[in-house]
């Protein structure tokens, strides 16, 4: 018996056409993948809908949490066996890893997409498309959380990031590398996930940035979170989790306000860590209350943070959380 898989798509590239008289790409009025449905048909029962059709940036945390509470209501009643939600690559990483933070199914969700337009010569949105399904359809794949699908890999949503602005190998798990691949044959897992991080949030109100650590950074840019109603502070520090001096006494000040800063690193291999003893260094800025996290880019440790202070505001919680 076939399985039975939503496709939900929300646009992006796999969904435009370039125009010829101008070069611009935008929305095809006309799902370009809905000729292939036939071919899906092969690997699974499918039902599509038509969810949002917007280009990747134009996605917010509400959208994706509105788009999370939609996928919850469709698995509600065991309707499906799996879904593949289709999106533009700028922020998928992002929309995954927020699905992968809320939803607690064990039904495959797998979110793809594609870096050509669908009149470019070498269109991956077809390929990635079928690899999905083909995914959601597995058995393996249960119980794995949120999984990325492209180029013939399978990427947990926590690890995978956007690595390259045109090629379409771009999606990589720096550090951990893919937990399977897609073949003609089959759907292989050599990896599987360990454990599941959760957090079941009925609302969306936190407010949280992030900003990016750069030699000579200037403290009043620190200032201004807390002075413009931020919730939560996430920062890419240098290295292993360090600061320029002149930012300390501003991250501080916005701890002792309650205000939880997390930080991360701008390298996309490694963890924070306090190892430095020198002023802004690790050390020091753990011993003021800063928030370590375990490998996560920027991006994604906004949004956890933005989902973790809908469950708690004390530092020794979020500190917890940030491990995992």
């Amino acid at each position: 018996m076939k399985k039975r898989i939503l496709i939900i798509h929300t646009g992006g590239t796999i969904a435009m056409a370039e125009d010829i008289a101008t070069g611009a790409v935008k929305p095809s009025a006309d799902h370009p993948l809905k000729n292939i449905m036939d071919t899906l048909n092969q690997w699974a029962d499918i039902t599509e809908i038509e969810y949002l059709n917007v280009p990747s940036p134009h996605m917010q945390p509400k959208d994706m949490f509105e788009l999370s509470k939609f996928i919850k209501q469709k698995f509600a009643d065991g309707q499906f066996d799996g879904a593949v939600v289709t999106h533009g690559t700028d922020t998928l990483e992002e929309t995954a890893y927020f699905l992968d933070l809320v939803l607690n199914l064990e039904e495959p969700i797998v979110v793809t997409g594609s870096m050509r337009s669908s009149n470019e010569p070498g269109y991956d949105g077809p390929p990635n498309l079928i690899e999905s399904v083909k995914t959601a359809a597995s058995d393996e794949a249960r119980g794995n959380g949120v999984l990325v699908v492209l180029n013939d890999e399978i990427h947990t949503a926590k690890n995978v990031t956007k690595t390259h602005t045109s090629n379409v190998a771009t999606f990589q798990s720096p550090q951990f590398g893919p937990i399977g691949i897609v073949t003609k044959s089959g759907v292989f897992f050599h990896h599987h996930r360990i454990e599941r991080d959760f957090y079941n949030i009925h609302n969306l109100s936190k407010k949280t940035t992030l900003l990016k650590t750069y030699a000579g950074m200037e403290p009043d840019l620190i200032q201004s979170v807390g002075e413009k109603g931020y919730d939560g502070l996430v920062i890419e520090a240098l290295g292993q989790g360090n600061l320029p001096p002149a930012v300390v006494p501003e991250i501080k000040k916005l701890i002792d306000q309650g205000l939880p800063v997390v930080i991360v690193s701008r390298c996309f291999n490694g963890i924070v860590q306090d190892v430095y003893g020198y002023e802004g260094g690790g050390k020091q800025l753990k011993s003021m209350g800063v928030i370590f996290s375990n490998g996560l880019n920027g991006p994604k440790a906004r949004l956890k943070l933005m989902i973790a202070l809908e469950k708690t505001k004390d530092p020794k919680e979020l500190q917890d959380i940030f491990l995992r």
